[in-house]
Formats: structure tokens, sequence, C-alpha cells
């Protein structure tokens, strides 16, 4: 299993099953793992802090066996630290959680690296930066919602996006500024330009009758390939 998330600075492009057939994911999971992908991304929602209900760890440890790419799970959950294990005991590689749910990210990051996953730390659209600044430097990752967490196929949330700046400004290079809402050839140029180095596509790529294709367009348009 590959458990080492790609170094920061290779542009990335990371499949989010959100928008794939549920009822086919080990196929769907191959076919993009076929395109060379490293990353996976896992939308974990709880019907909570955010409307709808996903996936949780039972579909994932059973995912896992499918698969060995790098799972990047993304909790959208009210109580990450209740479930951390859970994820790690699934077989998801990264945990990030969000900044609005919790007054103590440090010790949350601090359990999930005892549990031998990398961490990661989001905000919402609304969120300011600021509110990540003691906590981003412990993680691996930061994740910029451009769009309202929840649902697939909004629309890209170009303010949301520049916060990319401020957040690549905050980290410096060695940690992974990852982009989710909106991802298509078109808005992946911006976020590159801003700083973002993982991109999350949904319909960009399950949305397309060649997912291959479609994630190699994204690579074009990230100037990779």
């Amino acid at each position: 299993m590959n458990k080492q998330m790609p170094k920061a600075g290779t542009v990335e492009i990371v499949p989010s099953i959100l928008s794939a057939d549920f009822a086919r994911l080990a196929d769907e999971i191959a076919v993009v793992a076929s395109a060379g992908v490293k990353m996976l991304h896992l939308d974990v929602m709880d019907g909570h802090f955010v409307p709808n209900i996903t996936i949780g760890p039972p579909v994932i440890a059973k995912l896992r066996k499918h698969s060995d790419l790098f799972f990047d799970s993304h909790l959208m959950i009210s109580e990450p630290a209740r479930y951390i294990e859970a994820f790690a005991k699934a077989g998801v590689n990264n945990i990030t959680f969000h900044i609005e749910v919790t007054d103590e990210p440090e010790r949350i990051v601090e359990q999930i690296h005892a549990l031998g996953c990398t961490a990661g730390i989001t905000l919402n659209p609304e969120t300011p930066v600021e509110s990540i600044r003691k906590v981003a430097p412990l993680c691996e990752m930061v994740l910029v919602m451009t769009v309202r967490p929840g649902f697939g196929g909004q629309s890209f949330m170009a303010d949301a996006a520049r916060k990319v700046i401020e957040v690549r400004r905050m980290v410096g290079p060695h940690i992974r500024v990852e982009v989710d809402g909106g991802i298509d050839p078109d808005t992946t140029p911006i976020v590159v330009s801003y700083g973002a180095d993982t991109l999350v596509a949904g319909n960009a790529i399950f949305g397309q009758a060649d997912r291959i294709a479609a994630i190699e367009a994204l690579r074009k348009a990230g100037g990779k390939g």
C-alpha cells in the first residue's frame, strides 16, 4: 500500500468519489488508478455538519481491499475526534477535518499523527485563513474549500479560491495546499497560479464519459503533461 503523501510542490489530480457511480465504486477507482493518479479523495458527510450523508469506515475498509492509492479522507463531520481511530483502522492515509468544528485542532492533529496518518485542516469559504494560523504548520496539508461543503457539482467560488495565496504564504513550500470545489480545466490553472498543488476533482472526472482523458485534461491545464 502506498502510504506516503506525494511531496509538496508536485501538482496532483485527486479524483473525488463523491461524483462516481456508487454502485460500481471499485471499478471506478480502478479506472482512475490506471490513469496514474496517486491520491483518492473520500468525502465523509454526517448529515449534521453538512446536510448530506455519504460513506463511513465500513465502506472505506471495503474499498481499501481494492486499491493501494493514497486515501485522502475529508471529514465533513461535527465530531471528528470521536471517529478518527475508526477511519485510520479502515485504511485511510490522510485525515482532514474542519477548523469550524473544534476549539482544539492541535489536539486532533496530534491524535491523527499518533494513529499513523497525515493530517489536514480545512476551512469553509466564509472562514478566514487566520483561523488556521496555529494549526496549519502542524499539518501535512491545508484544504481550501471553493464551494460550500455538502454536495458535489457546485460552481467554483473565485473569492474563496484567492485564499490559497494567503495559505501558501502562511505554510511555505513544504505543506500541500489542496483545493476542493468546481475544479475543472478552466479553474485548474487559476488555483495552481495561486499556489495550490492538490486538486480535488469530482464531476470534471466522473461526470465525463472518458475518465482517463478527463484526468489528462486536468493535468495539462495544471501544467503537468
